[in-house]
């Protein structure tokens, strides 16, 4: 039955009912009136029921207009979203896609010839198993460190591709965050960049290079293993003598034996932060009549730079900085190489 097959049938219902209130002149009035009081309430109901159906139709009839809508839509989503992954696909800049743990979800053919993988077996790799060991730490802490990146990031990395030697990459980065504005994967570009480094790197005297720090005794500070892991790294393959420790308190310990030439202490650490750290070790050099150059690891730039250096630290480092980066500023607080 139709929707107007439907609506004049409680119509001609209703028609049948009011015929039959004025047939009942032959009853006797008391039953006349009950009758017509059922009947009355009939026919109310009728008609409520008739307002309802046509209330029903309206919201059908808007809901099948909205559906429309929302699959014209999603259609055009779909098409935009085959437009772009078919650029995506056939783009010469290699490219690939990971959650935000580091594993790949997607990568063009061009990211896979540069690794020289097939696509089937890359994705659902972690990408670090590309980069090089001696980078991995650093490489786990830029992951970590997602949540507090904005807009493009552009990292140096060290790959290593199947049976190739490996070459230096200028990552190109950006945070994919969903609605909430929790990260849920990161966008890479890479390009391999060794030529251009070979071709623009002047070389330097040995004396003049920053790893030349051997001898050096740092204490490191970082409640964070792979930013421990990363710096010990970096700094022991340029000679230095590393300690560290995942607190501030293990620190003082430390300095109530050891007098290293650099100290290195992150700034956002649970308990007993690098802010107390600096001044319970600048109190110790009272005592103990030595000093120790500090430098400050941060996740921020501006804010953090500004309380470090007022708090009693010599200089600041971004916890996203290259390794070079590293070594030349411990090479810098340690006097092994003149300031620029």
């Amino acid at each position: 039955m139709s929707s107007h097959q439907s609506i004049q049938h409680i119509q001609n219902i209703s028609k049948q009912l009011t015929i039959l209130q004025n047939s009942m002149d032959d009853l006797p009035p008391q039953q006349q009136e009950q009758i017509r009081t059922i009947l009355d309430t009939m026919v109310t109901a009728l008609s409520n029921l008739q307002l309802s159906y046509e209330e029903m139709l309206s919201i059908l009839e808007a809901s099948e207009i909205v559906e429309e809508e929302m699959l014209t839509k999603h259609q055009q989503t779909l098409a935009a979203y085959q437009h772009y992954y078919n650029l995506f696909q056939l783009s010469p800049m290699a490219s690939c896609v990971t959650d935000a743990n580091g594993l790949i979800i997607e990568a063009n053919p061009t990211f896979c010839q540069l690794l020289n993988i097939s696509p089937t077996y890359l994705i659902g790799k972690p990408l670090a198993v590309y980069v090089i060991p001696a980078q991995r730490p650093y490489f786990r802490t830029l992951l970590n460190q997602l949540a507090q990146m904005e807009g493009v990031q552009t990292w140096e990395i060290e790959l290593c591709p199947r049976k190739k030697e490996p070459f230096i990459a200028l990552f190109k980065t950006m945070v994919i965050r969903n609605e909430f504005d929790k990260v849920e994967g990161l966008w890479v570009s890479v390009h391999d960049i060794s030529q251009y480094k070979q071709t623009v790197t002047p070389s330097l005297p040995t004396s003049q290079l920053p790893h030349a720090l051997d001898g050096l005794r740092v204490l490191v500070v970082d409640d964070e293993a792979d930013a421990r892991e990363f710096i010990t790294a970096v700094l022991e393959s340029q000679g230095v003598s590393v300690t560290a420790v995942d607190n501030a308190v293990a620190a003082l310990d430390i300095l109530e034996q050891l007098h290293p030439d650099v100290l290195v202490s992150d700034i956002r650490m649970p308990d007993y932060d690098g802010y107390n750290l600096i001044k319970k070790v600048r109190s110790l050099e009272a005592k103990k009549g030595w000093h120790i150059p500090a430098a400050a690891l941060t996740s921020y730039v501006v804010e953090d730079r500004e309380k470090a250096l007022g708090a009693g630290f010599e200089s600041h480092l971004h916890k996203l900085a290259q390794p070079s980066e590293l070594v030349d500023l411990i090479a810098r607080l340690a006097g092994r190489k003149s300031p620029d």
